[in-house]
This record gives structure tokens, C-alpha cells and sequence, in this order.
């Protein structure tokens, strides 16, 4: 019989993070691990408030299907015992780092994919001053794809300083839901703006709607906060959306991402490996599935002061593959 442990971790960041919804300190995650036979799977998952989850509401689900799991329940099993989310992602891919382990093979053997390369993955730069982002994106220059983090007020003028600071840097800007279509038309006025190359979730998504983004033919939308799982792709291709953020928090796991990677790319979007800001435990089941992805943004251990042990590693602007230690 399995037995399933669970706990917090708290990540202290490197320095401030901040986005338009508010700064932080620190990254609070949830750990499961799941024994079997004298194995463990392991897996982190961050519980995020803007889905109304907290590192408690997050334990309360895992405990609410404990004895399923500790009884055998499989990865197709838990896709009907718990919502997509943080709570099913972290019980999702420690089952599939357990399989990996009983069996003694990587992840991606057991997946029928590809052996994941080292791939670039954008660097993020926090919310802040216009001359701070130009300061900050200077600094980054081993970093060739930069995703800014942008809010309502004064967004253009930042797009603007990192663009004149690193016109060698392909751009993602991501408002997290902080502006509206005005501040979108405005973005292809700006110097250097064919160095922008995905426009990340500029509205809220409760504004979606059919042909929302119509009007941006020269723009690449994403879709993050409006996409959760692939029963989310038709509704956001038809507003306009051309690209997709797929993290596991929201698609609730391993075995629903690789479903809506899959589907996205057969629909022709663009598709990017996202995360919410966790440690390299929290990063490797998605960078399992880089094949799908035309854009990786898995730099979160870059952005914390310390890592999980057998931390991915980072060869300037690449990322490595996991070690089997680490997971999978």
C-alpha cells in the first residue's frame, strides 16, 4: 500500500517580485510524496490566489483524496477525483515521478516522447521603474528572450526603456490582465516593436469574448489566466488568442498538459512553457514536454535565493534536462 506525505515549503525570492497584482517576498509551496514499495515520487506544486487557492485550501484537497491515492488511484483516476490546479498537478506528477522510479526509466520513455534538449528559456524581469526594467534588462544580457512583467499605469513607457536597453532581445510582455485594447493598439507604435513577440494576457479574462482580439492581426495575444486546460482552446482561438501559456498549476498536472500542448499546436497556436515561480522540483515535468513548446519561461529557480536539491541547471540562457535525482 502507498503512503502519501505532504508539507509547505516556503522559496525566498532574490530580491522583490513584482507583477500588477502586488509584489512578494517569498514563494509558498505545497510538496507531496508518495511511497510505494520502497520508492518515492515526489512533486511542488504553488498554490495561486488569483484561482482562489491557498498553501492550506491546496492541503485540504490532497487530504480530501488521500485514501484513493493510497489505495492505487493512477493519473487517470485523479483527473476525476480533483479539479485542474495545484492540489492534482502535485499528486499528478509525483504518481508519474513513482512510475518513473518503480520502473526505472525517464519520464519521457514512459511518455512515447523525445529526449528533452537544452532549451534558451526566457529570463523575467520584475515591475518596476522604466529606468530600473532598462537597468535590470542591461544586466540580463545572457538572456536573449525577456518577458517583462508590465501594470496599467505607465506599461508603454517600460515596454519602451527595455526595448531601446536590449534591441538584441526578443520581447514578452505580460500585463497579468492589468490593461485594456487601448494600451494594445498602442504597443506596434513603439520603437523596435517587431522585437515583441508575444503579448501575454493584456485583458482580463472574464472579458473574453468571440473576436476580442480581431482587430490585432500584427500581434500575437497569449492566453494565460484564460487558459486552464484544452476544454479552454476553442473558446480562446475564437477571441483572438494565437498562443498559449500552459502550466501545470492550472492544467492541473503532467497528463493534462501534454493533452493541451498537443491539441493547441494541432488548433496552430504557439504554444510556451510557463510556471508559476517555484523551485527546479516545480519546473522539470514541464520542461518534459519542451518538444511542444515554441517558447520556454521555466526560469523559476533564477528567480529564488535558493533551490530543491539536484537543482536543474542553467548554462546562461539554457536550460538543462532534470536529473533523474531531481525527478522523472
Amino acid at each position: 500500500m502507498r503512503h502519501l506525505n505532504h508539507r509547505i515549503v516556503k522559496w525566498p525570492a532574490k530580491g522583490s517580485f513584482r507583477i500588477s497584482r502586488g509584489s512578494l517576498s517569498e514563494f509558498i509551496t505545497v510538496q507531496v510524496q508518495i511511497t510505494e514499495n520502497g520508492f518515492s515520487g515526489v512533486a511542488e506544486c504553488r498554490p495561486y490566489s488569483r484561482y482562489n487557492e491557498t498553501a492550506e485550501s491546496v492541503i485540504d484537497q490532497i487530504k480530501a483524496v488521500a485514501n484513493e491515492i493510497e489505495s492505487g488511484a493512477d493519473n487517470i483516476a485523479l483527473l476525476n477525483l480533483l479539479p485542474s490546479g495545484a492540489a492534482r498537478n502535485a499528486l499528478d506528477c509525483a504518481l508519474w515521478d513513482l512510475k518513473a522510479k518503480t520502473q526505472n526509466r525517464r519520464i519521457w520513455e514512459l511518455l512515447g516522447l523525445p529526449n528533452p534538449r537544452s532549451r534558451i528559456t526566457a529570463f523575467t524581469l520584475s515591475l518596476d521603474s522604466p529606468e530600473n526594467m532598462r537597468t535590470a534588462a542591461q544586466k540580463a544580457s545572457n538572456f536573449s528572450v525577456l518577458k517583462i512583467k508590465i501594470g496599467r499605469d505607465g506599461g508603454l513607457e517600460r515596454c519602451q526603456a527595455v526595448l531601446e536597453a536590449r534591441p538584441d532581445a526578443k520581447l514578452i510582455i505580460d500585463a497579468n490582465e492589468a490593461w485594456d485594447l487601448s494600451e494594445v493598439a498602442k504597443l506596434s507604435q513603439l520603437k523596435r516593436a517587431l522585437n515583441i513577440v508575444l503579448i501575454e494576457q493584456p485583458l482580463p479574462a472574464r472579458q473574453d469574448k468571440s473576436g476580442l482580439y480581431d482587430q490585432f492581426q500584427n500581434l500575437t495575444i497569449c492566453a494565460d489566466e484564460s487558459l486552464h486546460t484544452s476544454k479552454n482552446l476553442k473558446s480562446i482561438w475564437e477571441a483572438g488568442y494565437r498562443a498559449v501559456n500552459v502550466k501545470l498549476d492550472k492544467t492541473g498536472g503532467l497528463t493534462e498538459a501534454l493533452e493541451t500542448m498537443k491539441s493547441a499546436k494541432n488548433m496552430g497556436f504557439k504554444v510556451m512553457a510557463g510556471c508559476m515561480v517555484g523551485s527546479s522540483l516545480a519546473m522539470a515535468p514541464m520542461f518534459v514536454l519542451e518538444s511542444f513548446a515554441d517558447y520556454i519561461d521555466l526560469d523559476g529557480p533564477l528567480l529564488l535565493s535558493k533551490d530543491s536539491k539536484h537543482p536543474i541547471q542553467y548554462i546562461d540562457e539554457f536550460m538543462q534536462p532534470p536529473s533523474s535525482q531531481l525527478w522523472g
